[in-house]
């Protein structure tokens, strides 16, 4: 009886030590300081973004020319723009439409890129060739003015930026997947499923796709920071948010000829962009070093 008692007391022991990777991943992910603080600063927008247009003081579009330009204030917690509307209220509001765009951009880029990015490096030859060249044509582009470019031809509007920031991202899903898929299925049960007769279709579903999803999710969390950026670029520019869209990047452009009489209705606008980039960015730091494993000690 003791020798069954120590054998069943080796045994829990071995699967307490026995770890999963996701779980392991989260470990990791929890020791990581920057990280928490990233995704504390997400919650947090997310958040705004969720309840904001319910705890806002003010209407987005409420005008008041008797108070432009006024200072934070206990009326105003950060002050009022040159007409008289409350920037904490708007930027409560521009919370929901930055994550909206960044997050809708980045599902639609992450999707389609890592669709042609895993047909491209399963199948290769003619297909990987044309794929491959167009994914570096547009590369070839600086984010931004391709950006620029697919809005001027959509024209302006919110809708329209949030494809071309979709569009633009499209090649760095693709080749991540396509470099990702070059490897996987050189392994050996890819190739005992092609030689049980596994079709295609089920091998990507079934096994590529599944063990491609870890680069997708890292560059994915950082891509909503670079998103958020390009839209208040395009806002800025006067290609994105229309007026009274209370779009942070187009909150800035209005305000950018007030500066010096009235900081402030450029700096919180400001500070929520920058504030929202880093969360975002510290977040995506932390589940790569988590999720891959060459990033570990």
């Amino acid at each position: 009886m003791s020798e069954i008692a120590s054998k069943t007391n080796i045994n829990m022991v071995q699967q307490d030590q026995v770890v999963g990777p996701w779980k392991e991943a989260w470990r990791s992910f929890r020791k990581n300081k920057s990280a928490l603080i990233g995704t504390a600063i997400v919650i947090f927008f997310i958040l705004l973004a969720v309840i904001g247009p319910w705890i806002a003081p003010q209407g987005i579009n409420d005008q008041n020319l008797s108070q432009r330009l006024l200072p934070p204030s206990k009326e105003f917690w950060f002050g009022t723009d040159d007409l008289g509307r409350d920037i904490f209220s708007r930027i409560l509001h521009g919370a929901r439409i930055s994550l909206t765009v960044g997050f809708s951009a980045v599902i639609i880029s992450a999707t389609v890129g890592s669709f042609l990015g895993i047909i491209a490096g399963y199948y290769g030859k003619w297909i990987d060739t044309i794929i491959s060249r167009i994914f570096d044509i547009m590369l070839a582009f600086p984010s931004i003015l391709l950006a620029i470019a697919v809005v001027s031809i959509l024209g302006p509007s919110l809708r329209n930026a949030l494809i071309a920031i979709a569009i633009i991202n499209i090649p760095s899903f693709g080749r991540l997947i396509r470099s990702r898929v070059l490897s996987i299925k050189e392994e050996e049960y890819i190739h005992a499923a092609k030689a049980i007769g596994m079709k295609n279709s089920r091998i990507l579903w079934r096994h590529i796709l599944p063990n491609s999803m870890t680069p997708v999710i890292v560059q994915g969390t950082l891509a909503i920071a670079t998103a958020i950026i390009e839209a208040a670029a395009l806002g800025f520019l006067g290609l994105g948010a229309e007026a009274p869209q209370p779009e942070w990047g187009k909150m800035l452009a209005d305000a950018r000829i007030f500066l010096l009489n009235a900081p402030w209705a450029m700096i919180f606008p400001g500070l929520s962009i920058m504030l929202t980039v880093v969360g975002f960015n510290l977040m995506g730091d932390g589940l790569r070093d988590a999720l891959d494993p060459k990033m570990k000690s």
